[in-house]
């Protein structure tokens, strides 16, 4: 009798626990955050991340329910990208997920998402292979067929230039996908691409590709890298005595870059999502977003990488918004129809293709000082 007794008690008790869990559950919704929070890339996934959080802060409910985030670093690795997602959506039952910084990691992740039926809205990969062909990817940013053309028609038609050189990073689809679109829109607007040479990451020294390029004598040196290779480009290519102008993409924006381009006269441009805090005019949420940033960070200068994360987790909200729903599918078609939805870097529409069309920003660093230049706008 006594055994049936304590039999009983545990029975009663695990249920009770259970029950619990579940009504406390019931009062949150898990999102999911893979990012890159080491390794070569954290820079940049910890810029999201910072703004995811800034987000999430702000608005914290929906639907009566609280947002928890899952955030998992996926390593700044493809692998690592695979387990963090699938972790995400099978132990942590998340309704959706916000990122990765880094287009290579983003379609690693988005494979176990599409095939598990899970929405994900990427902030800052800009990379069309990402949302390619996929049901359940979206995103929050431009792609770079666009900004390749936005940073040749800028170099051609605003800067006059007319001979580019191209360096890019052979291991890395950011890298060589942009590079790739620069030179095609460069030349179709009547330019010439006088060398286009690749370098592989590791290599540290770029000075020899960086003779070459300089013995063609170009106008501009197009260089689609990540921050790390780039300031290092940039730096062995003044020591060289190399006078061009040098464009790049938004992988460089980063608030670390101010450190190291103070005597930089010949300047240093490139292509960001439409926010910076050297904005002169700003939209009511970049206002919001820059406020509300130096509360929130006060030791930390917002960049235009942070404002996407934002912005993922506002296209997040505004879909669960118009679904009424925390299921998957419903949340999946609703990012389908998000349509003029302001946000940070502008108004956001997302097109048939999952990404979002919105302006192109333009910065020039130059005798230690950065200016925001203006938009290109989406035709």
């Amino acid at each position: 009798m006594r055994k049936i007794f304590i039999a009983f008690i545990l029975t009663f008790l695990i249920f009770s626990s259970a029950l619990a869990e579940t009504s406390e559950d019931n009062n949150i919704i898990r999102v999911g955050v893979f990012d890159c929070l080491t390794g070569s890339n954290a820079y940049g996934g910890k810029l999201e991340v910072d703004g995811i959080k800034l987000a999430n802060k702000l608005n914290p409910e929906i639907l009566g329910k609280k947002i928890e985030l899952i955030i998992i670093d996926n390593k700044s690795d493809k692998l690592e990208s695979v387990k963090a997602v699938d972790k995400l959506i099978n132990e942590y039952k998340v309704c959706a997920i916000l990122g990765s910084y880094g287009s290579a990691y983003a379609m690693a992740g988005g494979e176990v998402a599409e095939r598990a039926k899970i929405p994900v809205v990427g902030s800052s990969c800009t990379n069309p292979l990402v949302t390619l062909g996929k049901e359940y990817y979206f995103r929050a940013c431009f792609v770079d067929t666009f900004q390749g053309e936005g940073a040749a028609g800028y170099a051609y038609k605003n800067l006059n230039l007319r001979r580019a050189a191209i360096l890019t990073d052979f291991t890395n689809d950011y890298s060589v996908g942009l590079g790739r679109y620069f030179a095609n829109s460069f030349k179709k607007l009547g330019g010439e691409v006088v060398i286009s040479l690749m370098y592989h990451p590791e290599d540290g020294n770029f000075r020899e590709p960086l003779k070459k390029i300089i013995s063609e004598n170009p106008d501009v040196l197009f260089l689609p890298s990540y921050f790390e290779d780039g300031i290092m480009v940039l730096k062995q290519a003044r020591e060289l005595g190399a006078k061009f102008k040098i464009i790049g993409g938004d992988a460089m924006d980063t608030p670390e870059i101010m450190k190291h381009l103070k005597d930089d006269p010949v300047g240093f441009i490139y292509t960001i999502f439409a926010y910076d805090p050297s904005m002169e005019k700003m939209n009511p949420e970049a206002e919001k977003f820059t406020r509300e940033w130096k509360n929130f960070y006060p030791d930390k200068e917002p960049s235009s990488i942070s404002a996407l994360g934002y912005d993922s987790y506002l296209i997040f909200m505004a879909a669960v918004n118009m679904a009424q729903s925390f299921e998957p599918q419903k949340i999946r078609d609703a990012l389908e129809e998000i349509y003029n939805l302001p946000t940070v870097t502008g108004i956001t529409t997302i097109n048939k293709n999952h990404d979002a069309e919105k302006p192109l920003g333009i910065i020039e660093i130059k005798n230690g000082q950065k200016r925001f230049l203006g938009t290109i706008e989406p035709e």
